[in-house]
């Protein structure tokens, strides 16, 4: 009975800290950027978190099934380290379909392409790619393969299948905010695949200690459809917390500028007024194009960078980095309406 107690507290302990590591591993991947490209950190985070939430579901699922927790065997010979393989068992066998919501949740997780490439890719990193470099340098026959060459390809097919994208990547304007776009993308999948799972602690039909232990798991089943992509996970990692944001205050100099100075062209935009989706926390921002290329956006008081052009040249904190856009939702079109402001009668 004892150890019966001990294996459900572990059990808890082990559901708990899944979540910690995939929300880590998707603040981690927020991080990247033109000056940080180390995609092990976020895959080994995010593989590792991915591995034990389903390795816990199918524990609960079993107990709800045969109460009883599943022989070793299970995971040591059957379904090892493979994140598709713990994924396809949990479809087969542990899923409840109920409503709508979670068909259509085992529908995605049975027929989405673009996911099992993700899992795909995940699961040979947690499995054998982390060590692909020291392979290589020992002479290793069969090395594995290179997942953030292929998670590199993955994110350029986004590019080459989008006009809009295309287009951005070749303008040095709006450049920045492609990295943002494939981010979304990504993140908005992997946060489908945790909802998908989390739905059923509650709304299937996996246990009542599943049920019991499902407030670790409340951040993903309540992320409504609207919500996903848009969370900013940067907030619980080192880097993030570690950075001081330093916004520009504006001065009477930057007033002054803004109304005399014939190569600044600024407009005053409200959210009510604006037909399209808004980007911004702050219901009225002011948008500014400098000299043509540079846009700025002020917001209470304060410039940001809607490009990165304005960045580099004034030194302004990027208005989605100092938390003032919605992490995963585009200013593209506000730099689009700055720029032609500014090169307008021109």
């Amino acid at each position: 009975m004892q150890d019966e107690m001990i294996r459900k507290v572990l059990l808890k302990e082990e559901l708990d800290t899944s979540i910690k590591l995939i929300k880590l591993g998707f603040g981690e991947y927020q991080n990247l950027d033109m000056s940080n490209d180390f995609y092990y950190l976020p895959f080994q985070l995010i593989s590792s978190g991915f591995e034990r939430l389903m390795k816990c579901y199918i524990c609960f699922g079993h107990i709800e099934k045969f109460n009883k927790f599943p022989e070793p065997e299970l995971f040591r010979k059957k379904l090892k380290h493979d994140l598709l393989k713990l994924k396809n068992h949990i479809t087969d066998n542990y899923f409840q379909e109920n409503s709508k919501a979670l068909s259509d949740d085992l529908s995605f997780l049975k027929t989405d392409k673009d996911l099992d490439k993700l899992i795909s890719l995940l699961s040979e990193f947690g499995k054998f790619a982390r060590y692909y470099n020291l392979n290589v340098v020992t002479g290793e026959i069969n090395p594995g393969i290179d997942v953030k060459a292929l998670w590199e390809e993955y994110e350029l097919s986004f590019i080459l299948g989008d006009k809009k994208l295309l287009e951005k990547i070749n303008n040095f304007e709006s450049s920045d905010e492609v990295s943002r776009i494939i981010t979304q993308k990504i993140i908005k999948q992997l946060e489908m695949f945790t909802r998908a799972l989390s739905r059923q602690f509650t709304l299937g039909r996996l246990g009542d200690m599943a049920q019991q232990y499902s407030s670790g798991i409340y951040d993903f089943l309540l992320i409504e459809d609207s919500e996903l992509g848009t969370k900013d996970y940067r907030k619980n990692t080192t880097r993030y917390t570690q950075r001081k944001y330093k916004p520009h205050k504006r001065t009477i100099f930057d007033k002054y500028q803004r109304f005399i100075n014939k190569e600044y062209k600024s407009k005053l935009v409200n959210k009510a007024d604006f037909n399209g989706e808004w980007p911004f926390y702050s219901n009225q921002i002011v948008i500014e194009c400098r000299q043509k290329h540079w846009c700025i956006v002020s917001i209470d008081g304060f410039d940001y960078a809607l490009n990165g052009a304005a960045k580099g040249r004034y030194k302004l904190e990027d208005v989605h980095e100092a938390g003032m856009a919605v992490l995963g939702k585009t200013v593209g079109t506000f730099i689009e309406m700055a720029l032609k402001m500014g090169n307008k009668n021109s």
